[in-house]
């Protein structure tokens, strides 16, 4: 696993910017009812709990593949609700179904939320530095 991860905006007008990390490149933007969005890509809130599902979703894989489970049409689901106007969601239902029986699932879920990276991240007292120009310490 790497131990530092890079990832780069570039805003490209509006409310767009195209978001890179290694060479790979998606494009983060609002709807196009909002004033200045184009919806040419997902809202930043989206691409957070698209960061969130497909992770989940990768660490009940690898849990699954390690115990010699199969999980068929495995799918994972975020639900997030915004509180009232509060610029933030609460809360996050983090939803897993596959094409097996409930009580092959379930005993899998506990093991990938301990290792989701982004879960763990989410609900670990994370430090978040804001700078300009900064270099990594």
């Amino acid at each position: 696993m790497a131990e530092r991860l890079e990832v780069s905006a570039e805003h490209r007008g509006g409310y767009r910017a195209d978001v890179t990390a290694r060479h790979h490149t998606i494009v983060i933007d609002e709807p196009d009812y909002v004033p200045g969005g184009s919806d040419a890509g997902m809202m930043p809130t989206e691409a957070l709990w698209a960061s969130m599902a497909g992770c989940f979703c990768l660490a009940l894989a690898h849990v699954a593949r390690k115990r010699d489970i199969e999980l068929p049409g495995l799918r994972v689901r975020v639900l997030a609700e915004r509180p009232g106007t509060e610029l933030r969601y609460d809360p996050v239902v983090i939803e897993a179904s596959a094409d097996v029986p409930d009580e092959v699932l379930e005993p899998l879920m506990a093991p990938a939320r301990r290792v989701c990276w982004v879960s763990n991240t989410l609900a670990a007292n994370t430090t978040y530095e804001y700078r300009l120009r900064g270099e990594w310490t």
